[in-house]
């Protein structure tokens, strides 16, 4: 097997607030090899977008605080100055953020902020730059003349997403992070968008971390999925046993949520109650309050992940022996 291009271990992060240091991801273990699509899910407020950010070296710190080992072809990327961790960025990963509006910058035109990821890593002259950042907007689904010379604010919600897009994978990196990143667009130009994913999977090599709400995007495009659920990752498994046969109660939840022309059911199901607030963390399982399957030490211990058959793992007392033995 080839060694993981991306190995994270117990990673860990805190924000600073007025009542100290809170844990917003707790401990996250995760490795993706090459040319490897995995999907990263759960509710808003699991720690997915901030694992990510993590990832990616940009979170502010302070009020950030990151801990443990983010191995990336072998260097730790927590290790590196600033300088470093921004030549890696744009060129051997690189990111689709969920907000385009914010993510571009409203003074520079298409073109300008285009050519610049182009020209930063690549040795070419601003000619072959355009050349190359008109043929990747083509791609997205962008034909429109005079694009380059646009501003973000000229643009649709759609159109801004796709150049988002393009400027993630115009040098084709080795490992793409994708945070929602079809939110904007409609099912058609999603489709296109996906298909280009796969192929930049399948030509380049790249990994993708496929971070989403939509499990039909999921179904569809990873190869294994990881669940996480108020900072830790409570169940991992590759793509098909996962929908065929959850282990943890909150991915059997988000599953049974999903409408279905077969169900008889007039209302969807939805899983009561919501993602824990960080000042306010239960005692034992993180997801006992809301689980429809707890028993009484749920309340008082907290499970760890455990390993299951078929390289599969979840974190739920169902898998204690001291559950299975009270």
């Amino acid at each position: 097997m080839k060694p993981p291009i991306l190995e994270i271990s117990d990673l860990k992060v805190y924000f600073r607030s007025q009542q100290g240091w809170l844990k917003a991801v707790d401990g996250i273990n995760l490795h993706m090899g090459p040319g490897e699509i995995v999907g990263l899910v759960g509710e808003s407020g699991s720690g997915k977008s901030v694992t990510s950010l993590s990832i990616m070296g940009l979170l502010p710190t302070p009020p950030a605080k990151v801990t443990g080992s983010i191995q990336f072809h072998g260097t730790d990327l927590l290790s590196l100055s600033d300088r470093k961790m921004r030549s890696i960025r744009g060129n051997e990963m690189a990111m689709i953020f969920q907000e385009p509006m914010t993510s571009l910058n409203p003074l520079l035109t298409i073109g300008k902020q285009l050519t610049e990821v182009v020209t930063l890593h690549q040795r070419c002259d601003k000619k072959e730059a355009q050349e190359k950042a008109l043929k990747m907007l083509k791609k997205v689904g962008i034909h429109r003349e005079g694009i380059l010379k646009e501003y973000p604010h000229q643009l649709s919600g759609g159109m801004r997403q796709r150049v988002m897009i393009a400027m993630a994978m115009i040098l084709s990196p080795k490992l793409l992070i994708a945070d929602e990143p079809t939110t904007a667009l409609d099912v058609t130009i999603q489709a296109q968008i996906l298909e280009l994913m796969q192929s930049l999977k399948q030509d380049a090599g790249t990994s993708i971390l496929m971070i989403t709400h939509d499990l039909g995007i999921v179904a569809e495009m990873c190869d294994r999925v990881v669940v996480m659920y108020a900072g830790q990752i409570v169940e991992e498994a590759n793509c098909d046993q996962l929908f065929h046969d959850p282990k943890h109660p909150y991915t059997a939840g988000l599953l049974k949520s999903l409408p279905s022309l077969e169900s008889k059911r007039k209302r969807l199901y939805s899983i009561p109650g919501q993602v824990p607030d960080l000042h306010q963390m239960p005692k034992g399982c993180l997801f006992a309050p809301r689980c429809d399957q707890r028993k009484e030490i749920c309340h008082q211990q907290k499970p760890d992940l455990y390993s299951l058959p078929e390289n599969r793992s979840a974190r739920c007392l169902i898998y204690d022996q001291v559950w299975r033995e009270s």
